[in-house]
C-alpha cells in the first residue's frame, strides 16, 4: 500500500474508534480519556505529538495520571538501559490499575519496542499489555486499536524500518510557540554503542516540498521557533537538495521566527553548513556537535568517522565565520577499554572548547550493538569517578560562561513563565541560554530584548531594556 493509501486507511480506523468512543459517550456520559508518557529524544518527543494528534482525532480526551486512563501509551526510548528500566517499571506498576479497569487499553511503542528480545518479553511476561509497535507503525495506531475494540487481541505491530515515510499524520503539538518538524529517519552510521539504526533503519528523508509547506504552515500560525530534526541531520537529502540547501530555502520563508536543528554529526559537518549558519539570519548561531570522547582510539572504537584533530578544526572554522558562536557537545564515559587517560583527553579537549553546556553518559551496553561484544574491564564504581570528575570541570566552565554575561544586552523568545518568583517570564537568547525577567505574559511568543544583571546556577537574570 503507498502512503496515501495507507493516511486513507489510518482515517477509516480513524473514525471508526471516534464512533465507537462516542456510542460509549451516549450510553455512560462519560468521555474516554488517554494517557500518553514519551521518553527520549526530540524525535520520540515529534512522534508522541503525532500519537496525540491521533487520539485526539479517535475522540479521546487527556488526562494527568494513568489510572484515569481508558487508554495509557508510553513512547519508549531504547539509547539507555535506565530508561528501558523506567519503562518495565511503570508497565508493571499497571497490573494493578488494570484488573480494577479490565477495558483498559495499555500500548507501549517507540525504539525500545522495535528490539526483538524486548518485545518478547513484553508478550510473555508482561501479559497486561494490550498493544506493542515500532515506530514506523505509527499510522497503524488506530487499526490496532479497533482490532483490539472488536476482538480483544493483543497486537504486535513490528514493521521493517526502511520504509516510506508516511506523511499528513494528524498532530496535536506540545506549544504554539516552538516545533519540531522531522526532516529525516533513520542513521546509517552504525556507531558500535549505538541501537539507532538497528531500531530507526536506515537514513530516510522528507521531500523538500513538504518540508518547506510544513515550515511555511507554522509561521504563519504564529510559531517562532523552528527545531529540525533527524538522528544526522547532515545526511538529508531530497533529490538534488541537500542539507545546506534546505536551511538556505527555509530560511527565505518570510515571518519574524528562528531556526534550530539537531543532531549534526561530526564527520558530515561541512564548512558549507557553517557558511550557511553564517549567512542566514534566521538561523541560530549554536552548534550541537556530539564529540563523544576526546581520545581518538575510542573514537576509532565507536566508529565515529573522525579525530580529535578534525574535530577541532571544525569548531575552529565556524568561531572564525561565526564569532559569536556557541557549543554544545554530547559525551559518552567509560566505553569498554577506555582508560583513565583517555577520559583527561577528553577533559582536556572540553577545557579547550569551552562548551556552553554538555549532555554526558555513561556508557550503557545495547543488545545486538558491536560495542555489547566488547570486553570491558573497569568497574562501574570507577567509571562513576571519571564521570563526576569530567562533570565539576563542565560545570565550573558554565558557571564562568553565566558568570560573564551580566551587563550584556540579548534578544530573548519569551516561553512563558519564569521559575525565579510571582511575575517573571522566562525564555532562551539565541545561544539557548535561558533567562528570566520580571514582564507582562502579553510579551509570551514575542522577541524582547532583556539586559542581563545576574549568573544564577541554572539561568540568567535579567531585566527588559
Amino acid at each position: 500500500m503507498n502512503t496515501a493509501g495507507k493516511v486513507d486507511a489510518m482515517r477509516a480506523d480513524l473514525d471508526y474508534v471516534r464512533r465507537f468512543n462516542e456510542e460509549a459517550l451516549a450510553r455512560t456520559g462519560k468521555k474516554a480519556r488517554a494517557f500518553t508518557q514519551t521518553y527520549g529524544c526530540q524525535q520520540n518527543v515529534s512522534d508522541g505529538e503525532k500519537i496525540n494528534g491521533m487520539l485526539a482525532g479517535m475522540g479521546y480526551d487527556f488526562c494527568e495520571s494513568p489510572n484515569e486512563a481508558d487508554i495509557v501509551i508510553f513512547n519508549t526510548c531504547a539509547i539507555r538501559e535506565n530508561a528501558e528500566e523506567r519503562v518495565y517499571g511503570n508497565v508493571g506498576a499497571l497490573k494493578s490499575v488494570k484488573r480494577r479497569n479490565p477495558g483498559m487499553i495499555i500500548a507501549l511503542c517507540g525504539c525500545m519496542m522495535q528490539q526483538a528480545h524486548v518485545a518478547e518479553k513484553i508478550k510473555r511476561s508482561y501479559t497486561h499489555v494490550d498493544l506493542v509497535f515500532g515506530p514506523s507503525a505509527l499510522p497503524e495506531l488506530p487499526a490496532m486499536i479497533r482490532r483490539r475494540l472488536i476482538s480483544g487481541d493483543r497486537v504486535f505491530t513490528i514493521l521493517d524500518e526502511t520504509g516510506a515515510i508516511t506523511e499528513d499524520l494528524p498532530l496535536r503539538r506540545d506549544g504554539a510557540i516552538k516545533a519540531w518538524v522531522p526532516i529525516m529517519y533513520g542513521c546509517n552510521n552504525f556507531c558500535t554503542y549505538c541501537v539507532v539504526p538497528y531500531v530507526r533503519g536506515r537514513e530516510r528523508s522528507r521531500d523538500f516540498d513538504k518540508v518547506c509547506d510544513e515550515v511555511r504552515s507554522l509561521v504563519g500560525q504564529g510559531y517562532r521557533e523552528i527545531t529540525l530534526l533527524g538522528q544526522n541531520v547532515n545526511s538529508y537529502r531530497s533529490g538534488d537538495t541537500d542539507f545546506v540547501a534546505l536551511l538556505r530555502a527555509l530560511n527565505a520563508i518570510e515571518g519574524d521566527f528562528r531556526i534550530r536543528f539537531m543532531t549534526s554529526h561530526p564527520k558530515d559537518c561541512t564548512r558549507a553548513l557553517i557558511d550557511a549558519i553564517a549567512d542566514c539570519d534566521k538561523v541560530c548561531n549554536h552548534l550541537h556537535l556530539p564529540v563523544q570522547s576526546g581520545s581518538d582510539k575510542v573514537l576509532e572504537g565507536m566508529n565515529r568517522g573522525y579525530t580529535v584533530e578534525k574535530y577541532l578544526g571544525i569548531l575552529k572554522y565556524a568561531r572564525a565565520r561565526i564569532p559569536d558562536i556557541t557549543f554544545t557537545s554530547d559525551v559518552i564515559v567509560g566505553f569498554p577499554g577506555e582508560t583513565y587517560a583517555d577520559v583527561q583527553k577528553t577533559i582536556d579537549l572540553i577545557r579547550t572548547v569551552r562548551y556552553q553546556s554538555l549532555f554526558t553518559f555513561i556508557f550503557s551496553k545495547r543488545e545486538g550493538t558491536k560495542a555489547a561484544e566488547m570486553a570491558d574491564t573497569v568497574p562501574d564504581e570507577e567509571k562513576k569517578k571519571w564521570f563526576s570528575e569530567l562533570l565539576d570541570i563542565q560545570n565550573q566552565i558554565s558557571r564562568e560562561a553565566f558568570e560573564s554575561m551580566p551587563g550584556e544586552t540579548v534578544t530573548v523568545l519569551v516561553d512563558g513563565k519564569g521559575k525565579s518568583g510571582e511575575g517573571y517570564l522566562t525564555g532562551r537568547t539565541v545561544s539557548n541560554m535561558i533567562v528570566d525577567f520580571i514582564g507582562p505574559e502579553t510579551l509570551t511568543g514575542e522577541f524582547v530584548r532583556v539586559r542581563i544583571t545576574q549568573a544564577l546556577n541554572w539561568a540568567l537574570a535579567g531585566e527588559l531594556v
